[in-house]
């Protein structure tokens, strides 16, 4: 089937029925929820981001709001820590640590804070948004989400300390790495959602006045979606990763690595006028239409969730929130772009 030119109005519908009153549940089995899998902090952190940014949000998308607030301001600990995985029954199943699920709710803060207009959530937010800032991880992947939560907060409040401190720290992390001679990308594979650590980039330099880390990260933005970009669709890297000999395509294709992409086309369209940006998000959109190595349609008409992988054959057709927000999130942003023909 073709591919559609006309991007879909972002649907909540599925993503409420993947919901509760404690939280929205990790996986899927086809529509329905999986809910001896439990939740996901990871994943809730990104319910937050999506529901934030909703223009004119409808009142369930509010509730999704509040629901992801209650669901982080639990996940996080005194010290600032997270956890990351709660079962059905409400109970905690790990260590509170630093990992992504660290980052990632301090991305959904900080996203809560620069994008409400609720001045209540804003104010719950930031309560908690200040309890994370305390951490630091060593882990830049995690860094790198919560560069993106920091650079927002510092967009709408440049003079808050603890964000500029930790996106000072997080800028210094993500320059530390180094993927080794021959290979331009900072780690030795490119592995998940991998756009985030140039957008990390950008975001940093942008907030932080360093125009080198600025045109580092539009530099390293640029390979990635050359290199993530077949025939004038994205082809992007497998669950598995890919290093500097793998050439694609190849399968499973994750949601989460076009939705990143979208994501950091957006940020390097607002600092850099170039149309590679813009182009970046509207193929992104495309492909859940079903410009894409398997010419399949990444998501459901009829239910408004998004499929889970992209196969050789077609989709793996589970529409878990992770791959829904994914959709969501792309839709969001390809609504501010108009496609731009290279």
């Amino acid at each position: 089937m073709p591919p559609s030119d006309v991007t879909p109005e972002p649907s909540f519908d599925h993503l409420l029925r993947m919901s509760d009153a404690r939280g929205t549940f990790e996986h899927a089995l086809f529509d329905q929820p999986r809910r001896e899998h439990g939740y996901c902090t990871d994943d809730i952190a990104r319910v937050l981001v999506v529901a934030a940014r909703e223009r004119d949000p409808l009142p369930a998308v509010g509730t999704l709001t509040e629901l992801s607030l209650r669901f982080l301001t639990d996940a996080l600990v005194t010290d600032g820590q997270c956890h990351n995985r709660m079962n059905l029954w409400g109970r905690w199943e790990d260590e509170a640590g630093v990992e992504d699920c660290w980052g990632r709710t301090i991305w959904g803060l900080g996203t809560a804070i620069a994008r409400s207009d609720h001045g209540g959530i804003r104010q719950w937010a930031t309560v908690q948004f200040d309890r994370a800032c305390r951490q630091r991880s060593p882990w830049p992947r995690a860094m790198a989400f919560a560069a993106l939560g920091t650079a927002n907060v510092l967009a709408v409040r440049p003079g808050h300390a603890a964000a500029r401190a930790l996106l000072n720290d997080a800028a210094d992390a993500i320059c530390g790495l180094d993927g080794g001679p021959g290979w331009l990308w900072p780690e030795k594979r490119l592995s998940y959602a991998n756009a985030v650590v140039p957008e990390a980039m950008i975001a940093a330099g942008a907030v932080l006045e360093r125009p080198d880390l600025l045109q580092a990260g539009l530099e390293l933005l640029e390979w990635l979606l050359e290199r993530e970009t077949d025939d004038g669709h994205l082809s992007v890297t497998p669950a598995g990763g890919a290093g500097p000999d793998d050439v694609g395509p190849a399968f499973d294709q994750q949601p989460i690595e076009v939705a990143a992409m979208a994501d950091a086309c957006a940020r390097a369209a607002g600092v850099d006028g170039h149309q590679r940006w813009p182009h970046g998000v509207s193929m992104a959109a495309r492909w859940f239409l079903g410009d894409n190595d398997s010419g399949t349609i990444m998501w459901d008409p009829v239910t408004k969730g998004g499929f889970d992988g992209l196969e050789r054959c077609g989709a793996n057709a589970n529409e878990g929130t992770e791959s829904t927000l994914a959709m969501l999130s792309t839709f969001q942003l390809a609504r501010s772009f108009v496609a731009v023909p290279q």
